[in-house]
């Protein structure tokens, strides 16, 4: 009786790939150039074979193939030779079918058909958004939402921008609160005034419309800044495994976020020389595009040094973190570094965290280090805040001095 690594492999020479079998072998060697293993490169070949079999059987040729030809194979009921019959395929395997036709594309060995785009937005938007990205500096996320936000109000707006004026921009904003949230309008008015801003620096509307734009009511500095003690920080740190390469990356990461506040953002585009070794310096890059060089504590310098002696995968990247699994690229969204941090938390058995993103750790680092004694200006400078009313926020960390300083209340005493 065959073992069930046997039976895998007689299934396999029942398959064949026929016209595939040289873009087949193709693809194999670029999956094993991105670093995957050969069991998972043997996966990948098996599906091939796979979809291979079923095309020759249905008489189609690879120039036909397209995104309904792989549809069709994914709704098959299979009875190729050399596999069990089966309704339907597992998503696992149609996907790594799609990554093999989108390989073959990649190629030029087919032509798959253009998507169907989205409308396009408005041209002056369009230009909106250029003229954040060049003159503001700003994250192509913030860019992408600002220019959403724009095209939600035009239809209220309309597409004159000389007949804009202070009545019709208020209304605007007062509708869109009455159905969407606070937070959400806030950063609806910021667009809103960006873009009014641009539209009267080239002309096009009255000067001064953003300030007809009403404030959202929102207290401000309302809340207690959300952190973790310190001890809570150390047992995160400490949670990382040192023994796996992911560990390893791990532990660089939220040494970063607690020792110098970065924010996920930073983390992301961080890239290989902008470690300075010689002075123990880190070269972040920021919001609008502003450039601050921070020191580089010496456990933050060690993890990471021996995350890049010793974890980080061999491939011809600019990026600090990459992936930990093949394929070996940098991480893409901030929620990535997120969830490092929502990980560690879960390691360190610590449930009552206030949040489980990035962020907490920046707000811890704030907050210790004015409990260590350090001025409001100077926790400023290493979080890079632009407006000191951002970094007054974390003075109400310290309890004890605000009671020194608290009054006590007046009850009924008359005036």
């Amino acid at each position: 009786m065959l073992n069930p690594a046997e039976e895998a492999s007689s299934r396999r020479q029942c398959m064949d790939a026929h016209e595939l079998t040289t873009s087949l072998g193709k693809f194999a060697r670029h999956l094993a150039d991105l670093g995957h293993t050969p069991l998972t490169v043997a996966g990948y070949s098996d599906g091939v074979r796979h979809f291979g079999e079923w095309l020759h059987r249905i008489g189609v040729c690879p120039a036909q193939i397209d995104d309904d030809i792989v549809a069709r194979f994914a709704r098959h009921r299979c009875r190729c030779p050399g596999v069990r019959e089966h309704r339907c395929l597992s998503a696992k395997y149609v996907i790594r079918v799609r990554r093999f036709v989108a390989f073959l594309a990649g190629e030029g060995m087919i032509t798959l058909a253009s998507p169907v785009h989205a409308p396009s937005v408005n041209d002056r938007v369009v230009a909106f958004q250029m003229w954040l990205r060049e003159q503001r500096g700003l994250s192509e996320r913030t860019i992408d939402r600002n220019g959403r936000m724009i095209m939600r109000l035009l239809p209220a707006l309309g597409d004159e921008p000389a007949s804009y004026d202070a009545s019709l921009v208020r209304r605007v904003i007062l509708e869109e609160v009455r159905r969407s949230s606070v937070p959400y309008v806030k950063t609806m008015t910021t667009a809103l005034r960006g873009y009014l801003n641009f539209l009267a620096a080239h002309g096009e509307c009255r000067p001064w419309l953003d300030r007809a734009i009403p404030t959202v009511p929102q207290w401000r500095l309302s809340a207690m800044p959300r952190y973790l003690p310190t001890e809570d920080v150390e047992r995160l740190i400490a949670s990382c495994d040192l023994d796996k390469p992911h560990g390893t990356r791990d532990r660089a990461i939220l040494l970063l976020l607690a020792r110098l506040g970065l924010r996920a953002g930073d983390i992301l585009g961080m890239r290989l020389d902008d470690i300075a070794w010689a002075d123990s310096t880190l070269r972040v890059r920021g919001k609008s595009r502003r450039e601050t060089r921070l020191p580089l504590s010496q456990d933050v310098g060690d993890a990471l040094l021996r995350y890049l002696e010793n974890a980080r995968p061999r491939v011809a990247c600019e990026h600090v973190f990459l992936r930990s699994l093949a394929p070996y690229r940098p991480f893409t969204t901030s929620s990535s570094i997120s969830c490092v941090v929502a990980l560690a938390l879960r390691r360190a058995g610590i449930k009552n965290a206030p949040t489980r993103g990035a962020n907490l750790l920046r707000h811890s680092a704030a907050t210790s280090m004015l409990r260590a004694g350090a001025t409001l200006d100077a926790v400023g400078t290493v979080l890079r805040h632009r407006s000191a009313n951002t970094t007054a926020h974390y003075a109400k960390v310290d309890v004890t001095m605000l009671q020194r300083v608290a009054q006590p209340w007046p009850g009924s005493v008359s005036c």
